[in-house]
């Protein structure tokens, strides 16, 4: 069964994948698919940064994000099971 704070397309899209969806908050800190793979990578590109203004911050992340192909995104996505998998197993 599919969490009811899931958008429409999203649910759709799971359905499409025929997969076990997991039940869970709507925020967890142990299933933030952010913390995994996006902010980590990010975080390693910001080491060291200086910003003057927030425009230096804006442009940055901007060019972060775009420099940045499908198959990253892609494969934070596909990492998700084994994190959620890793959470449940040692029980949260």
């Amino acid at each position: 069964m599919l969490d009811p704070h899931v958008a429409k397309v999203v649910k759709t899209y799971l359905e499409t994948l025929k997969g076990e969806v997991l039940s869970h908050p709507p925020y967890s800190l142990d299933v933030a698919p952010s913390d995994y793979h996006l902010f980590r990578s990010m975080a390693h590109g910001l080491a060291d940064q200086h910003f003057q203004s927030y425009e230096e911050v804006k442009n940055w992340n901007h060019s972060w994000i775009t420099s940045k192909d499908d198959q990253f995104f892609r494969r934070g996505i596909r990492m998700l099971p084994e994190r959620w998998k890793k959470v449940v197993v040692s029980d949260g």
